[in-house]
C-alpha cells in the first residue's frame, strides 16, 4: 500500500519535491531559479497527493527559495525552470540584485548572532574555568600534569582561524574541528543554522559554524 502519511515539516516536503521533480528541485549545491508562479503549478500537480497540504507546501517553498544555496544560484544569464526543468524567462537584474542583498543580510545576521553566542559562551567559560581551577587544586596533584598536555597540543590549531559565515560558499575547502584537531572537508550545503560538509573519507556531516576553521 502506498504511504499516505502526511509530511510533517518543510524539510520533509523539500526532500519530497526533490524526489518528485528532480529536474526542478535540487538537494545539494546551487539550486536552479524557479519559475514565477511555480507554487500554483505545484498545487495542481499535487492536488491529489494527501501527503502534502497547501499550507505546508507554501512554507516549504518559501524556505527553499530563501536558503543561501538558492540565492547563490540567482546569477546573470540564468533562466528560471518549471517543474520539468524546462527553461523559461531569464533572471532580471532587479531579481539578481535583490537576491544578493537578501543573501548578504541573511549571512550578516547569522554571523552576528553566532558571534554574540560565542562571546557569551566564552564569558561563561572563563568563570567556569576559574571555579574548576579551584576545585582541581585539592585533588591528587600527580594527575594535574596529564591534563596540561592537551592544552599544549591545542596551541597548534592556533594557526587556524574560525570561519566566518559571510565568507563560506559551496564546494569551498574548510577544516572541521572534530576532537583534538581539525579535519579537512568540503562544503556541500550552507543553511541559516548549519553547514553540510563531506570529509575526505566520503562521510557527510552537518556541523555548526563554530566548528569550521580556515
Amino acid at each position: 500500500m502506498e504511504n499516505t502519511e502526511k509530511l510533517k515539516n518543510s524539510k520533509e516536503i523539500v526532500a519530497y519535491l526533490v524526489e518528485k521533480f528532480p529536474a526542478c528541485f535540487i538537494a545539494e549545491g546551487e539550486a536552479k531559479p524557479l519559475k514565477i508562479g511555480i507554487f500554483q503549478d505545484l498545487a495542481e500537480r499535487l492536488a491529489d497527493d494527501d501527503r502534502v497540504s497547501k499550507t505546508m507546501l507554501r512554507s516549504a517553498l518559501r524556505q527553499y527559495t530563501s536558503s543561501w544555496r538558492y540565492l547563490h544560484g540567482l546569477k546573470p544569464g540564468q533562466a528560471r525552470v518549471d517543474l520539468d526543468g524546462n527553461p523559461g524567462d531569464l533572471l532580471t537584474e532587479e531579481h539578481i540584485e535583490h537576491a544578493k542583498q537578501a543573501l548578504k543580510e541573511s549571512k550578516d545576521r547569522v554571523f552576528a548572532n553566532r558571534r554574540n553566542k560565542d562571546d557569551k559562551k566564552e564569558s561563561k567559560g572563563e568563570v567556569k574555568a576559574d571555579a574548576a581551577g579551584k576545585r582541581e587544586e585539592k585533588p591528587k596533584k600527580p594527575r594535574r600534569p596529564a591534563p596540561r598536555k592537551p592544552d599544549a597540543a591545542a596551541a597548534a590549531p592556533k594557526q587556524y582561524r574560525q570561519a566566518q559565515a559571510g565568507e563560506l560558499k559551496v564546494e569551498q575547502a574548510v577544516n572541521v574541528v572534530l576532537g583534538k584537531s581539525p579535519v579537512p572537508a568540503t562544503i556541500k550545503e550552507i543553511t541559516k543554522d548549519d553547514v553540510q560538509v563531506q570529509l575526505q573519507t566520503g562521510m557527510m556531516l552537518r556541523v555548526k559554524f563554530e566548528h569550521l576553521v580556515l
